[in-house]
């Protein structure tokens, strides 16, 4: 099956924040994001409720566009407590591996608590919280033409194994041998 439907990208990635000017003023300072527009309304486009907020939008780099709402009327933000802390997050791509480390300290030069860099074989990053709590991840790619080619082969049989068994395919040990050197 085929889609009409062709995508030109993400337009932008929206979460919720607990301050929207909290969170501009870290992610410019932090990821050195550049603020660019700003809505505030009282009532939904979309649905027409009354529910006043400010929506704000950070360039990150090659069209790509982060936003959050700041929603003062909504019960205090949460977070999924059925999901591990670990696999919702933001992951931002730095140009090379001097620059992760560059980035992990400006942040722990700002009192950010930096986990990593962590290897995953074909990359390595960094993790940390923003101010609302959502994890945020920097990322270096270090991989092999072919090993990104070899991933890309063997992704689907990867997943077809893992749909029938629930256990993790092993069709890239290079990978996992390389994540722990």
């Amino acid at each position: 099956m085929t889609s009409p439907i062709k995508l030109g990208g993400v337009h932008h990635a929206a979460y919720r924040c607990k301050d929207a000017k909290q969170t501009v003023e870290w992610y410019e300072a932090m990821l050195g994001m550049t603020y660019t527009t700003a809505f505030a309304e009282d009532h939904v486009p979309s649905t027409g409720e009354y529910d006043p907020y400010m929506h704000v939008f950070l360039d990150a780099g090659n069209g790509n566009i982060l936003a959050f709402f700041e929603l003062p009327n909504q019960p205090e933000m949460g977070r999924d407590t059925n999901t591990p802390q670990w696999v919702q997050h933001l992951a931002f791509k730095v140009g090379s591996y001097d620059e992760l480390v560059a980035a992990k300290a400006h942040l722990e030069a700002n009192g950010v608590d930096v986990l990593g860099p962590t290897h995953h074989g074909i990359f390595k990053s960094i993790y940390f919280f923003d101010p609302n709590g959502h994890r945020v991840e920097l990322a270096c790619d270090i991989g092999t033409d072919e090993q990104y080619a070899e991933l890309k082969r063997v992704a689907p049989l990867m997943l077809e194994e893992w749909s029938r068994t629930k256990k993790a395919p092993r069709h890239a040990d290079w990978l996992h041998a390389a994540a722990n050197e």
